[in-house]
């Protein structure tokens, strides 16, 4: 008498992903990361306001963490100059498209072979450590360390090797470098912009 194996299989381990559930996790993740940067651009533009008046008084005093709340679970953002800023910028979700932050934000997208590479942990070094003001020209920082993947950035920009772009709110190009560059010189090539002078303008205006 033969017996015939049992075999037992769950049909939810063969069940194939859904695409249209993936894009939606991660177009929900870029919002997150989005909402995170404008909130820590409104927690420096506080912060530097609070500043100004303490100078007023004749007293420089320390500003305290702005608690932000943000919508996401009903979770608290807290919004300290340095470290916040920093973490903001950085975009670590995988992006396929700038035409994402058009007329939204200005991307900075380094490349480069291998996290390790020397130029790519200085360029974010540069990156992080004037944060603050990239964040109030609403800079955001994509990054990329695997050619193996070929993301749709490299097919789109085509690094060879490290190489650092900033991209204008337009989508157009501004900037590619082989080499580390200084944010000083980020942030005049940004400054000289039409679309920048009109928001300094702007902000100008609101404070008056």
């Amino acid at each position: 008498m033969t017996f015939m194996p049992f075999v037992s299989f769950s049909m939810a381990a063969h069940r194939p992903a859904n695409p249209q559930r993936s894009w939606l996790r991660r177009r929900t993740q870029r919002l997150a990361e989005r909402l995170k940067l404008k909130l820590t651009r409104a927690a420096v533009v506080i912060a530097e306001k609070a500043a100004t008046l303490g100078k007023a008084g004749g007293q420089m005093k320390h500003v305290l963490p702005i608690v932000l709340v943000g919508l996401f679970g009903g979770s608290a953002v807290i919004a300290e100059s340095g470290d916040t800023a920093a973490s903001s910028i950085f975009i670590t979700t995988d992006v396929q498209d700038l035409n994402e932050f058009v007329w939204e934000n200005r991307p900075i997208v380094v490349f480069a072979d291998s996290p390790n590479d020397p130029n790519f942990r200085q360029q974010i070094e540069f990156l992080e450590e004037r944060a603050n003001e990239l964040a109030e020209r609403d800079v955001v920082v994509l990054t990329d360390t695997d050619p193996s993947k070929d993301s749709a950035l490299r097919q789109k920009l085509r690094p060879r090797g490290f190489m650092m772009v900033l991209v204008s709110k337009d989508g157009s190009v501004l900037l590619r470098k082989p080499f580390p560059w200084s944010v000083r010189e980020l942030m005049r090539s940004i400054d000289r912009l039409p679309s920048r002078q009109r928001e300094i303008r702007e902000r100008r205006e609101s404070d008056g």
